[in-house]
């Protein structure tokens, strides 16, 4: 029998029975049971794997701790590993991502950060569905699932460059009431709390070896109260689930079918998954009954069957809405006959992958005695000890600025973890980075990004400390919160667009001068602080005032811009020609300069006549029909035709002018007033 000072106690403080475990490790693969003893509760004091009546509960743990003591040899015990179900587990699976400046190198730090923001993310959530039930809720443990480098999912992100990193963060939270009630009752029975782990988790340990958990695989843990329902895939547990249904409700139906009590309907249905012929029984009348296993289990199976689609309903939900590959079944409620084959008729798999787990999975555990039992139901007891030394976690306290943390110990506390259980602000820990400042620029969006601020200060027993500094119980913490950097900041001059020039043609000689910019309508120099939300624009252009200040000279009538009178506020563009000494000279209206043009047309046609030979000439009269400006026009009476005459022809009248100028299109092709036309052309004249 190996040491005292190395046994381990697992208790499994389950709806319907205490088993208590008693045993050690010889070595990295094998687990020695020295002592097991398991005792129903003598009334339901036990709902749905909830603690109900603390006192009924406390004093099943004290017959099942002095039993084990006696097959100790008085071996007094004191510490015990539990577990806390599944019926009260929450958790939550959150995306999140973090998203640089520029590019950077990921460290530790980037990640460390990133993943409290996906456990802050998920406690926000758990606390706005716990709002109304007024639940404090603890987060036990959580994982990460899957990392992602710039979107594309990645095992490792140390090291690698990235513009952006993300997580699927799960996280497990366990209700404070449910801590509480299990300590209180453990206490209650002489005990104290050495490691507390979650059922799944222990059962997992046993029923799927790691090397399988890179498979997508359910396990389900069929106790009294609740089913309990975990994932693997890829090498880790990626969800949790549960029902409300399990080896009780079917204890309910044999209860009503041969009106029994409750305790007398659980031999009944227990009996029924032996070989026994027949099954005696006395009902509540006192009467003397009698039944089998096949007439038992033949009214369970509508239960059964109801039991299982639940279930498969429940893993199919977790797993993404996709059925798993396999699926193990431990605990006693899954023995029932019929059990497995509904559950994989409800998973749409073959009969042999689902299967349950129990003497196959347990062969590594032996017994001093040599008469233990590996049974499905002794796969989550002989789990909750392995945990303890995979974890050995239990709750300890911290101090974080005066105030009494508890946290859940995973035997690698950091001060983070102290931080997030008292619900520090992650914001306050690291730097913050100051306030954007936002703008626009020729209507373009710039951004120019605040600066950083300072870190936390952190202390840790009065020595520096930073958040990932590991911590030991009563650890006595202080965080002076992190600062803001200063907001973002930008000059005019410090804009790559104000350093751009203008080049104006005055007098002959090419004179340049800067770009003048604008912050929302007004004139600004390069001194001026862009504000939050203003509106730059780089200005094309300087008016002839501006001008004219620059080079010193006063303003006075008769100043040309581009051969046209000028005044004040004419614009002057890229290039433009000013004339400050020009004499005016009357200038010919746009209509005599149509005029002009149209005589010049007719005089360049009659010279053509002139040198063209009399033979050929067409003859006098030939007439042609033209649209003018979409409507019918015929010209008669020449020999051949141009625009001016089809224009003339048509009355449009130049005189009026209502535009600059006059465009000119033959065929939808730009044209001019002496362009030949003929019969069929399209012809159109108007003011630009």
């Amino acid at each position: 029998m190996g040491k005292a000072d190395q046994y381990v106690f697992g208790l499994d403080i389950g709806t319907r029975s205490v088993v208590g475990t008693v045993g050690y490790k010889k070595n990295a693969n094998d687990f020695t049971v020295v002592a097991q003893e398991v005792k129903m509760h003598d009334t339901r004091a036990m709902l749905d794997g909830q603690i109900h009546d603390i006192g009924k509960v406390a004093e099943t743990i004290k017959t099942v701790k002095r039993s084990l003591e006696k097959q100790l040899g008085g071996t007094k015990l004191t510490d015990v590993c539990i577990a806390a179900a599944g019926r009260v587990l929450k958790t939550v699976t959150v995306r999140v991502d973090e998203t640089f400046p520029e590019e950077i190198t990921v460290k530790d730090v980037n990640i460390r950060e990133m993943e409290l923001m996906g456990v802050e993310k998920a406690y926000a959530a758990i606390k706005a569905g716990a709002r109304e039930e007024n639940i404090n809720y603890y987060c036990v443990a959580y994982t990460v699932v899957h990392y992602y480098l710039n979107d594309f999912q990645m095992s490792s992100l140390t090291d690698h460059k990235a513009s952006k990193i993300g997580a699927d963060v799960l996280a497990t939270f366990l209700p404070d009431e449910v801590i509480e009630g299990l300590y209180t009752t453990v206490e209650k029975a002489g005990l104290k709390v050495n490691n507390l782990t979650l059922e799944p988790i222990a059962a997992i340990l046993v029923a799927i070896p790691e090397k399988y958990r890179l498979l997508n695989i359910a396990l389900v843990d069929v106790g009294a109260g609740t089913s309990d329902i975990c994932i693997t895939k890829d090498g880790s547990i990626t969800a949790y689930g549960m029902i409300p249904m399990a080896g009780d409700a079917l204890t309910e139906v044999v209860a009503a079918n041969h009106l029994v009590e409750f305790n007398t309907a659980e031999a009944i249905k227990l009996s029924a998954c032996t070989r026994k012929k027949t099954i005696p029984y006395t009902d509540i009348m006192g009467l003397k009954q009698k039944t089998t296993p096949a007439e038992v289990n033949s009214e369970l199976k509508s239960k059964v069957d109801e039991m299982a689609k639940l279930i498969g309903e429940r893993i199919i939900d977790v797993n993404g809405g996709k059925s798993v590959s396999a699926c193990f079944v431990v605990g006693g409620g899954g023995k029932i006959a019929g059990f497995t084959e509904a559950l994989a008729k409800a998973l749409k798999l073959p009969k042999e992958r689902v299967a349950l787990r129990g003497e196959e999975v347990l062969s590594f555990v032996e017994s001093v005695n040599g008469d233990f039992r590996p049974d499905p139901m002794f796969v989550t007891p002989i789990g909750i000890c392995l945990n303890y030394y995979e974890k050995k976690n239990n709750f300890v306290y911290a101090s974080l600025n005066g105030d009494s943390v508890k946290l859940y110990d995973n035997n690698k506390l950091t001060v983070i973890d102290v931080a997030i259980a008292a619900g520090y602000p992650n914001e306050n820990l690291f730097p913050k980075r100051g306030k954007a400042l936002e703008f626009t620029l020729n209507g373009q969006a710039r951004l120019v990004r605040g600066e950083l601020g300072e870190a936390a200060v952190i202390t840790v027993n009065g020595k520096p400390a930073s958040v990932n500094t590991p911590i030991e119980p009563n650890a006595d913490i202080t965080i002076v919160e992190s600062t803001v950097g200063a907001d973002g900041t930008k000059d005019v001059e410090r804009l790559p667009e104000f350093k751009s020039e203008i080049t104006f043609n005055v007098n002959g000689k090419d004179v340049t001068f800067p770009k003048f910019m604008s912050a929302n309508g007004e004139l600004v120099s390069g001194y001026y602080s862009i504000k939050q939300g203003d509106k730059i624009e780089t200005l094309n252009y300087y008016t002839l005032a501006q001008i004219l200040e620059v080079l010193g000279i006063e303003y006075k009538e008769g100043i040309y811009v581009n051969n046209e009178i000028a005044n004040k506020e004419t614009r002057v563009y890229e290039n433009f020609k000013v004339e400050l000494d020009r004499k005016p000279v009357a200038e010919p209206s746009l209509s005599e300069k149509v005029e002009e043009l149209k005589e010049a047309a007719k005089e360049e046609a009659k010279e053509e006549v002139k040198e063209t030979p009399v033979k050929a000439q067409k003859p006098v009269g030939n007439s042609v029909t033209v649209i003018f400006n979409g409507v019918p026009l015929t010209l008669k009476g020449k020999s051949e035709y141009r625009f001016v005459d089809a224009s003339d022809a048509s009355g449009f009248d130049i005189h009026k002018p209502q535009g600059n100028n006059l465009e000119i299109k033959i065929n939808k092709v730009k044209g001019d007033f002496i362009d030949l036309i003929k019969d069929g052309d399209s012809l159109e004249l108007h003011w630009i």
